[in-house]
């Protein structure tokens, strides 16, 4: 099923969260996703277990480098990302 997300990570007492945020959108990357970084959340499209797959393991990446919070927004009712 094709799903829609919309992610932000939050590194706590940390002074590089820009590293720790680049990192995390690096891990993302690597995926079979369409992704769409702002400045504020990124945007993902997939496959819902390939999406799912992508951020369990680039949230676990995050919180082994320190505390991390993410949010999650999810949909499957999401129309397709406009053209650039």
């Amino acid at each position: 099923m094709k799903v829609q997300a919309e992610v932000s990570l939050y590194p706590l007492r940390s002074t590089t969260l820009l590293e720790s945020i680049a990192r995390f959108v690096r891990h993302l990357r690597q995926c079979d996703l369409e992704i769409q970084v702002g400045p504020m959340s990124t945007r993902l499209r997939g496959e819902s277990r390939d999406l799912f797959r992508a951020l369990g393991e680039a949230f676990e990446d995050a919180a082994r480098e320190g505390d991390v919070v993410l949010t999650l927004k999810l949909s499957n009712a999401c129309p397709p990302y406009p053209e650039s």
